[in-house]
């Protein structure tokens, strides 16, 4: 399949922007089996989709004809979810249809009204909009459906999650009955189905991926870390993968400004987005994105929605998101339009199991790995500038001057090093992390308390307990470092830490304990919910728990964190 049965405007169009081959959901809408049928067609966020219904509706709108007539009412209308998408499409419709002199309008909320007004009232060939702002526009007469030839719903999956549906049906019930109605949406979900049956008529079903099949051009990698490291793991994995552009999602506003505020401080190019950001704000943040004065943008869900950023290379999970489906769109950001993009997520220990289950939801292979530690950090710097100093090419004449009075005044050992250094000054600082490794509990984890004295400096201790246990998946490879940052001791300072199924208990030297308390105090209970209280004077461990041995019949559970099966508590000393 290829261009060339398009009208001529808009195969120079292509051509000018260099499509050589259409993408195989453009591939698809150009068959003849889909010329001036309805669509419902799902594909994969970033695969064309946009240019798609584009070419789709090239015949529908010029006919026989090279170029289109003079701008009355619009013969086309696309609705998208957010203004930013809306946006992004009006730019991919205006350069695809410039040749065949298609004038294309948006009508967005947080634009204004009344000039919106205006630029309807001097004609458009095709509207692109917000479902809200759409409706107000019919409801005040200034968007005249009745010359409409096609209506597009793009990521209309996403316009349902968003509360649309009134928006959508009062919009395409005011539409010409013989109207075209081609339908874009990553997933076909029941409710999806359902807006299909209503207003399209025999529409021909499109799917460029199974339904079972995961983005193939983004690998996954699931990263375990401490539950207080998340955001020293945010900036490692940013530092070690150096991506051109990178997105961070994060599940709520609070969280967004206070992980931007931590990343700006470091010192990395970063914007955020979130509902409470005025359209203003939203599009200096955008544009800085574009223009790459900023590099990584941390956003809610529903603030990157139908945002497409240039280069974006790598998305981080900062905090798991709600379902399957969730993570597809999110992950969707990167590895668009065939380009290959890394998908990271950060899984605290405790939430090591949900990640799991999402994972397997949305059918994704995550490769689980130990976040980026400094040295090898270090080494990709290395490899980076080796390869920026040979790719520089040859030399100007006044830059080899100042070459040469470098090298009458410093060795060239010195020099190169001055270079590094300068280079390393410019980077953020990678942050040291807890060892995360598999086989790692903080030391001699697993040792039974009982089965040996106590070490040097335990001998005097006083004993703490934690709301969590077994149950929560508690692991001294994560309360450990928690127990360090809420506490302002370091691991050599906390004693024998004993997992019981419904709560932990651990112990501090005593020459210690008050200023431990102190800590707790100031810093209060924790994000995830982890209470630390003291136990009473002479309390310690409680009795030993014994279970019935698991029989033939019964499930035996294997390498649960925190212990052995059977109720016999893990120990460390």
């Amino acid at each position: 399949m290829s261009f060339a049965s398009l009208p001529v405007a808009i195969a120079q169009a292509l051509a000018d922007r260099g499509y050589a081959e259409p993408t195989p959901v453009q591939a698809e809408v150009l068959k003849a089996e889909a010329d001036d049928r309805d669509l419902l067609v799902s594909a994969q966020t970033g695969s064309g989709k946009t240019v798609a219904y584009g070419l789709a509706l090239a015949r529908t709108l010029l006919g026989e004809a090279e170029r289109l007539p003079p701008a009355r009412e619009p013969l086309a209308l696309i609705i998208a979810p957010t203004r930013e998408l809306a946006l992004q499409v009006q730019r991919e419709l205006d350069w695809l249809y410039a040749k065949a002199g298609a004038r294309v309008v948006s009508c967005v909320g947080g634009m204004d009204m009344r000039r919106e007004q205006r630029t309807l009232g001097q004609g458009a060939h095709i509207v692109v909009g917000t479902p809200g702002r759409l409706r107000d526009h019919l409801e005040r007469g200034s968007l005249v459906p009745t010359h409409l030839r096609a209506v597009v719903l793009d990521e209309a999956d996403e316009m349902l999650d968003l509360g649309f549906r009134d928006d959508l049906e009062e919009i395409l019930d005011a539409t010409p009955a013989e109207r075209r109605t081609l339908l874009f949406s990553a997933t076909l979900p029941k409710p999806i189905v359902t807006l299909a049956k209503r207003f399209q008529k025999d529409a021909l079903r499109i799917a460029t991926i199974g339904s079972d099949q995961p983005h193939g051009d983004i690998e996954y990698r699931a990263i375990r870390i401490a539950p207080g490291d998340l955001e020293h793991a945010i900036v490692n994995v940013l530092r070690f993968f150096e991506a051109g552009g990178a997105m961070i999602f994060c599940a709520t506003r609070e969280g967004v400004r206070r992980l931007h505020a931590s990343l700006v401080e470091r010192g990395f190019a970063a914007v955020a987005l979130s509902g409470e950001l005025s359209q203003s704000e939203r599009n200096h943040a955008l544009q800085a994105l574009r223009d790459r004065r900023a590099r990584v943008c941390v956003a809610t869900d529903v603030a990157a929605r139908g945002i497409d950023l240039p280069d974006l290379g790598l998305v981080i999970h900062a905090e798991l998101p709600h379902d399957a489906e969730t993570l597809q769109h999110r992950s969707g950001r990167t590895g668009r339009a065939g380009r290959k993009g890394i998908c990271i997520l950060l899984v605290p220990y405790p939430k090591r199991r949900r990640a799991e289950g999402m994972l397997r939801a949305a059918r994704v292979n995550a490769q689980w790995v130990a976040p980026p530690s400094i040295d090898e950090i270090r080494a990709r710097d290395q490899e980076r500038l080796l390869e920026s100093v040979s790719q520089t090419g040859d030399a100007a004449e006044e830059d080899l001057v100042v070459a040469r009075q470098l090298l009458e005044q410093r060795s060239a050992e010195e020099i190169a090093a001055a270079l590094i250094r300068v280079h390393r000054q410019r980077l953020p600082a990678p942050e040291e992390l807890f060892d995360s490794g598999p086989d790692t509990g903080g030391g001699q984890a697993g040792r039974n308390v009982r089965d040996s004295g106590p070490r040097a400096g335990f001998e005097d201790t006083v004993w703490f307990r934690m709301n969590i246990g077994r149950n929560n998946n508690a692991d001294p490879r994560w309360l450990l470092p928690l127990l360090c940052r809420r506490g302002h001791i370091t691991k050599h300072e906390v004693g024998a830490i004993r997992i019981f199924d419904r709560e932990t208990r651990f112990e501090i030297p005593s020459a210690i304990a008050g200023k431990f308390v102190a800590a707790l105090k100031r810093t209060g209970e924790s994000d995830d919910g982890v209470a630390i209280e003291p136990l009473p004077q002479g309390a310690g461990l409680p009795p030993r728990q014994h279970r019935p041995k698991p029989g033939p019949d019964r499930f035996r559970p294997t390498g649960r964190p925190g212990g052995k099966p059977g109720g016999r508590p893990a120990a460390r000393r």
